[in-house]
């Protein structure tokens, strides 16, 4: 399997869905979002979240350039390998400690939520374009590693969020340092394999993406937990 070329960019005037466009679409959905939590607006909004993330991927992804086996394969093993591990880790506890998931996250098979594999595929994908921005031209290890330290970083900002707002819910109610070793253990193989396909790849969208979560989940951690 070789690694993807470098993205390829469409003349803005071309196209009538533009990246400033997507990511202003994308930064009023996560405004409502945060308007219709910290209100709230209705006790169930909340439960727009799989909707949320489903907008969030399928927008980051019609940006994507060079479609191709690389491509999807980097985000079949992310859902799987993803969803694999919060299965592993909600009947076992031994991935990322004692936690059980609530509602918020739609569906779930044994007790693990249908959506948290799209979770893990979206951030794995933002990270991963993310850290290519960031480091250009840079081996894979680096940007790997990179973008999966930048994911077990947002999840220090997600966890007490989640645990506030009934996503999840941890044993004794505490956050164990185990669940941040389990993210890095998971997220490292799956960034470097994105890093190694995509080692040119570019996507303004997807990096508006990830500071998007993370000031999503910044603000509600400081205005809805305190």
């Amino acid at each position: 399997m070789q690694p993807t070329a470098a993205a390829t960019s469409v003349p803005a005037g071309k196209r009538a869905w533009t990246a400033p466009r997507a990511i202003a679409v994308l930064a009023i959905l996560y405004a409502v979002g945060v308007v219709g939590i910290l209100l709230p607006v209705h006790p169930d909004f909340i439960l727009l979240t799989p909707l949320n993330l489903l907008v969030s991927v399928g927008v980051m992804l019609s940006f994507h350039r060079g479609w191709g086996k690389p491509t999807l394969f980097y985000l079949l093993v992310a859902y799987v390998v993803g969803f694999g591990a919060e299965l592993f880790g909600v009947q076992t506890g031994l991935l990322f400690g004692d936690y059980a998931y609530g509602k918020v996250l739609g569906p779930k098979v044994w007790g693990t939520p249908l959506m948290i594999g799209v979770n893990w595929l979206m951030l794995g994908y933002a990270s991963g374009v993310l850290a290519n921005r960031l480091l250009p031209g840079r081996s894979f290890w680096w940007r790997g590693s990179l973008s999966a330290v930048l994911m077990v970083a947002l999840d220090v900002i997600i966890e007490p969020v989640a645990m506030a707002f009934g996503f999840w819910s941890w044993g004794g109610g505490e956050i164990p340092l185990q669940n941040f070793a389990g993210w890095m253990a998971v997220a490292l193989p799956l960034q470097l394999l994105f890093a190694y396909l995509h080692p040119g790849l570019r996507n303004k969208v997807g990096v508006a993406l990830f500071f998007l979560q993370v000031a999503f989940f910044a603000i509600l951690l400081v205005l809805g937990t305190a």
